[in-house]
C-alpha cells in the first residue's frame, strides 16, 4: 500500500512539474512544505543548488536538477500566446493582435485571454503526463506586445494594440488579467509584457539601433502602456528589447530595469531577455557596448535580468572569476525565477491548484470557436459604404470572389499563431452563407510583382514512378526525427499536403519526434521557369533530380522555401522530400507557381459574369512580419517602405473596377494601408485585418448584415508615408493622431455601422479643482434603422498644450437597440490632465481643457459644439505626480 501511494505521489509530482514531494509523507524539505511562504521555500531550495545548477537555471532551457536529493524538471521559459496559444499544436486561433485591438472591447479580451489561459493549462497538463517539457511547453508567455504602433511601416505592428498608450494600456491589462487568473495565491499562467520599453522598428537595425527620445515623449507615449500593465494589472514578467535607449542596451540599462521598472513602479516579477539580445552587448555591427560574453551577461544581470533566451549566460563562470559579478547577485536572479515557478503551483499539492482540473476538451473546445467567431466579428471596421451597398443581399445570383487573400487559409493566422483544426477563408465563408448564389473565384494577382503566389502541387502530376501510370507519391515514415531503422509506416500518398494537427499518420507516432520519406515523379503540364518549393514546420528538404533544391529549418514560425527552375512539359522529375517534426505542429506541404500564368485575364473572366465582386486584397505575413529576408518594392525584411497596397493588386482592382460591377474591397492585413484610389472609387470597403480561424465566417457574416459592423480603427490610415518622419525617427511629433497635424485618409477611432448614432448633452462642472476626478456625462441614440454596437469615445485636450491634438483618456462599447437612447459616464482621474514639464516631471498645472466625447475622433467633427464637447478650467495650486 506504501508503495502505490508513493507512486500516486510521484506521478502527481511529474504532472506538477514539483520535486521529490510524497504527499501523506513528512519530510524536511522547507522548499516543499506548502505551509510555509513562497520567499522562505525559494530561499531553501536554491540554497541547496550547486553555482553550476544556478548559473543553467538562468538559461530559458531550464535544466533539469537531480542531485542531492532534490528533483526539478527541466522547464523551458519560451512560450507564446500572442492571439491563441502558439507553436504548440492544435490550439484556438483569435484575430491577431490588432484586429483585437479594433475591438475596442475589455470585456472580450478577458473572455480571450481568459479561453487561451484554460488551453495553455490544459496543454501544459498533457505535456507534463507525456514528461514533455521543450519549447513552447510550459506557463509563462513571452506576451502581449504592448510597444506603440508608431509608424505603419513597422512589420510588427500587426502584434501590438496601435497606436495609443491609453487603448494599448486598457486593452492588454486585460488580456494579462485574462492570462495569469484571479486567484490570490497561483496563476493561472503567466504574461510577459515586451518589448521594454522604447521599440517599435526598424527590423533591419534592432540589433544596433539607439532609441533617443524626449522624456515628454518617453513619459506621455511610450511608458504608459508599460507602468498600467504593471501597476494596475499586476503581470509578472518583463522582456527587455533589442535596441538600446540613451547609449545603453535596453536589457543592459539600469536605469529602465532597476531604476525605473523595480524602484519608481514596484514591479516584482522576473525580467527576461528578447532572444539574443545579450549577444547583441558585444557581437560585431550591434551594440558592442563591451567586448566579451562575461561582460555582457554581467552587464544584464547587473542591470535586472532574471532569465536570458540566448546561450551568452554560458560564460557567466568567467564573469564570476574575473569579479565581474558575485554569487549573490545570481542568486536574486535564480529566487525571482523559482517564485514564478512556485506562484504557477509547480511545487503543490495538485488539489490545492485551481487550474488543474481543465480536460484536454477544452482545446479548440466549440465554445472557444464561438468565441474566435464573437471576436472576429468584432474586430471588423467598416470604412466606407456609399449608397448602402452594403449589406449585401443574399439573392444575389452570382457573385465573383476575387483575390490573393480570398482563399489562403495561411494568412488568416497572421504570425506568432497556434493550429487550429480549421480555418475558414473568406471564399469558403461566402460559400457556407450563400448556398444559392453561384460564387467565382479566382486568385487574381500575386500580392506583389515580385513575390510567387504558390499552390500546392495536385495529386495528378505526382507518379510513384518515372514510367508509371500511377498517381500518387511514395511515403515513408519513421517513428523518430532522424529517419533511423526501418520504416514504422509506407504507403503511397495522393501528395504532399500535410496538417496534422489531430490525427499523426499513426497511432504509434510522436508529433514531435517522427519524420516522413516522400519519394516519386512529377510530370509538369506545361515547358517554362516554375517556382517550386516546400512550406512547413518545423525541418524539410526538397531535392528534385537528387539534387537539393531548397530547405529549411523553422525554429519558430512555419517557413515556406522556393526556387525558380526550368521544367519541360511531360518530363518526368525525381523528387523527394525529407521532413522532421521536433515540435507539436507538424505541417508540411509541397507547392509550385505555374509559368506563364495571366492571373489577372482569369480572375476578370470571372467578374464579367457576376453580379457583384468582392476582392479580398491586402498583406500577408509572407511580406510583412519579424526580421524577414523579403527585399522587394514596398518591403524591406519585414518592415514596409511604402503604405499603398503593391502595383500588382492596385492594377487587378483598375481592371476590375472598368467593368463597371459594383465591387466590396475586404483588406486582410496587420498594418494600415494608403488605399487612396480605393477610397475614391470602391463604393464599399471592410478592414478586416488577420482575423484568426473563423475569419472567413465573420467576413460573410459583416458582409451580408448578419452582425453588425462596430469596429473602430486603432491606428491612423495616412494618405501616404510622405505624411509621416523617417522612419527611424522616434519623436513622435506629426506621428499618430495625437501629434499628426496633417489630414488622414481614415483617422484612429474611426469605424462606421450599419446604423447611425447621435451624441448630445454632454455634462461636467465647468470648474473643477487641480489633483481631483472630473466626472463627465453624455446621451447617445441609436438614430438609425439597426441595432447595434457603438464605441464612445472621450478625448481630453490641453487648451495651453499646442503639440498635442487629442489624447484618448476613456471609451466604452455598448449596444443600443433601434431608437433606444442611454447616458455614458466617464471619470477622468487627474492624471488624465497631466504633462511632462522641461525638468522631467509629471504635472497638472490650472488651465483650461477641452472634454469631448463622441463615436470618432475629433479631428474630424467640430469641437465647438457644445453638445458633445465641454471646456473646463482646473484651479488650484501645480500638483507633482510620480512618473
Amino acid at each position: 500500500m506504501f508503495l502505490k501511494l508513493k507512486h500516486i505521489g510521484v506521478w502527481l509530482c511529474l504532472l506538477t512539474h514539483c520535486s521529490i514531494f510524497t504527499y501523506g509523507q513528512q519530510t524536511k524539505l522547507k522548499y516543499l512544505n506548502p505551509k510555509l511562504s513562497i520567499e522562505v521555500r525559494v530561499k531553501d531550495l536554491v540554497s541547496r543548488l550547486t553555482l553550476s545548477q544556478k548559473i543553467k537555471l538562468l538559461r530559458y532551457t531550464g535544466t533539469p536538477i537531480d542531485s542531492a536529493g532534490i528533483k526539478v524538471p527541466a522547464y523551458n521559459w519560451w512560450n507564446e500566446c500572442l492571439h491563441g496559444v502558439a507553436r504548440a499544436g492544435k490550439a484556438t486561433v483569435f484575430p491577431q493582435t490588432i484586429g483585437l485591438a479594433a475591438t475596442w472591447d475589455k470585456d472580450l479580451i478577458y473572455q480571450v485571454s481568459s479561453a487561451i489561459s484554460d488551453e495553455a493549462r490544459a496543454k501544459f497538463d498533457s505535456f507534463s503526463k507525456n514528461d514533455k517539457r521543450g519549447i513552447y511547453q510550459g506557463l509563462n508567455f513571452w506576451t502581449p506586445n504592448i510597444n506603440i504602433f508608431r509608424d505603419p511601416r513597422w512589420g510588427r505592428g500587426m502584434e501590438t494594440y496601435g497606436e495609443d498608450p491609453y487603448l494599448t494600456g486598457t486593452m492588454a491589462s486585460s488580456f494579462i488579467r485574462g492570462i495569469q487568473g484571479n486567484n490570490p495565491k497561483y496563476y493561472k499562467a503567466i504574461a510577459t509584457v515586451k518589448h521594454f520599453v522604447v521599440h517599435s522598428g526598424p527590423e533591419s537595425t534592432r540589433h544596433s539601433f539607439d532609441a533617443e527620445v524626449s522624456d515628454n515623449d518617453f513619459y506621455q507615449t511610450y511608458t504608459p502602456a508599460f507602468k498600467m500593465c504593471i501597476q494596475d494589472a499586476n503581470v509578472y514578467s518583463v522582456m527587455c528589447a533589442y535596441n538600446s535607449f540613451r547609449g545603453q542596451p535596453c536589457c543592459g540599462n539600469s536605469f529602465l530595469l532597476s531604476d525605473l521598472l523595480r524602484k519608481q513602479w514596484g514591479f516584482k516579477g522576473f525580467i527576461v531577455t528578447d532572444c539574443g539580445a545579450v549577444g547583441d552587448f558585444y557581437r560585431p555591427g550591434t551594440h558592442e557596448t563591451v567586448s566579451t560574453p562575461e561582460e555582457a551577461s554581467a552587464m544584464a544581470i547587473k542591470a535586472g535580468v532574471d532569465l536570458e533566451c540566448g546561450g551568452s549566460f554560458d560564460a557567466l563562470p568567467i564573469a564570476i572569476q574575473k569579479k565581474l559579478i558575485t554569487p549573490a547577485e545570481l542568486d536574486v536572479a535564480v529566487e525571482r525565477l523559482f517564485t514564478a515557478r512556485f506562484k504557477l503551483g509547480f511545487f503543490d499539492d495538485p488539489k490545492s491548484a485551481p487550474y488543474l482540473q481543465l480536460p484536454y476538451s477544452v482545446v479548440e473546445s466549440a465554445g472557444h470557436k464561438k468565441l474566435a467567431l464573437q471576436a472576429a466579428h468584432k474586430s471588423i471596421v467598416l470604412l466606407k459604404n456609399q449608397d448602402n451597398l452594403l449589406p449585401l443581399s443574399k439573392k444575389v445570383k452570382t457573385l465573383a470572389i476575387i483575390g490573393p487573400n480570398a482563399d489562403n487559409a495561411e494568412v488568416m493566422l497572421a504570425n506568432y499563431h497556434g493550429f487550429p483544426t480549421h480555418v475558414v477563408t473568406p471564399l469558403e465563408g461566402l460559400q457556407r452563407k450563400l448556398p444559392n448564389t453561384s460564387i467565382l473565384y479566382a486568385k487574381g494577382c500575386r500580392y506583389a510583382d515580385e513575390v510567387p503566389s504558390l499552390d500546392v502541387i495536385p495529386e495528378k502530376y505526382f507518379y510513384t514512378s518515372a514510367g508509371s501510370h500511377e498517381h500518387g507519391i511514395n511515403a515513408r515514415y519513421y517513428n523518430n526525427s532522424n529517419f533511423e531503422g526501418k520504416p514504422t509506416l509506407t504507403r503511397i500518398d495522393k501528395k504532399v499536403d500535410f496538417y496534422w494537427i489531430n490525427e499523426l499518420p499513426g497511432n504509434s507516432f510522436d508529433r514531435d519526434d517522427f519524420s516522413a520519406i516522400w519519394t516519386g515523379y512529377i510530370k509538369p503540364p506545361i515547358s517554362g521557369k516554375y517556382n517550386l518549393g516546400v512550406s512547413g514546420y518545423d525541418q524539410c528538404q526538397l531535392f528534385v533530380n537528387d539534387s537539393l533544391l531548397t530547405s529549411f529549418k523553422s525554429e519558430h514560425e512555419p517557413d515556406l522555401k522556393y526556387k525558380a527552375i526550368e521544367l519541360k512539359a511531360g518530363v518526368a522529375y525525381k523528387i523527394e522530400v525529407k521532413f522532421a517534426s521536433t515540435k507539436s505542429a507538424p505541417l508540411i506541404k509541397l507547392k509550385w507557381e505555374l509559368p506563364n500564368q495571366d492571373l489577372q485575364a482569369e480572375a476578370l473572366g470571372k467578374c464579367k459574369n457576376a453580379d457583384a465582386v468582392i476582392m479580398c486584397m491586402g498583406l500577408s505575413p509572407q511580406i510583412e512580419g519579424e526580421e524577414m529576408d523579403l527585399v522587394v518594392d514596398g518591403f524591406y525584411k519585414g518592415d514596409r517602405t511604402k503604405l499603398k497596397l503593391p502595383d500588382s493588386q492596385l492594377q487587378l482592382m483598375k481592371a476590375v473596377k472598368a467593368l463597371g460591377k459594383p465591387i466590396i474591397l475586404v483588406l486582410i492585413n496587420g498594418s494600415a494601408l494608403a488605399v487612396n484610389w480605393e477610397s475614391e472609387n470602391i463604393p464599399a470597403i471592410v478592414e478586416a485585418w488577420y482575423s484568426g480561424q473563423e475569419g472567413g465566417n465573420a467576413i460573410a457574416d459583416i458582409l451580408t448584415g448578419d452582425y453588425i459592423p462596430a469596429g473602430r480603427l486603432p491606428i491612423t490610415f495616412y494618405k501616404s508615408e510622405d505624411q509621416l518622419p523617417k522612419f527611424d525617427n522616434y519623436d513622435m511629433k506629426e506621428r499618430t493622431y495625437r501629434y499628426f497635424k496633417g489630414k488622414p485618409l481614415y483617422e484612429f477611432g474611426y469605424g462606421l455601422s450599419y446604423t447611425t448614432f447621435k451624441y448630445s448633452n454632454i455634462k461636467t462642472k465647468a470648474v473643477n479643482k487641480v489633483n481631483t476626478p472630473v466626472v463627465v456625462t453624455a446621451e447617445i441614440q441609436n438614430t438609425g434603422k439597426y441595432s447595434g454596437a457603438e464605441v464612445a469615445q472621450l478625448y481630453v485636450k490641453n487648451n495651453s498644450n499646442p503639440d498635442e491634438v487629442w489624447s484618448l483618456k476613456g471609451f466604452k462599447k455598448l449596444m443600443l437597440k433601434k431608437g433606444e437612447k442611454k447616458v455614458v459616464q466617464f471619470i477622468l482621474k487627474p492624471g488624465d490632465f497631466s504633462i511632462i514639464n522641461p525638468h522631467g516631471e509629471r504635472v497638472i498645472n490650472p488651465g483650461d481643457f477641452t472634454i469631448y466625447i463622441g463615436g470618432k475622433q475629433p479631428a474630424r467633427l467640430a469641437t465647438n459644439d457644445e453638445t458633445i464637447s465641454k471646456k473646463i478650467t482646473l484651479t488650484g495650486v501645480r500638483s507633482l505626480l510620480k512618473l
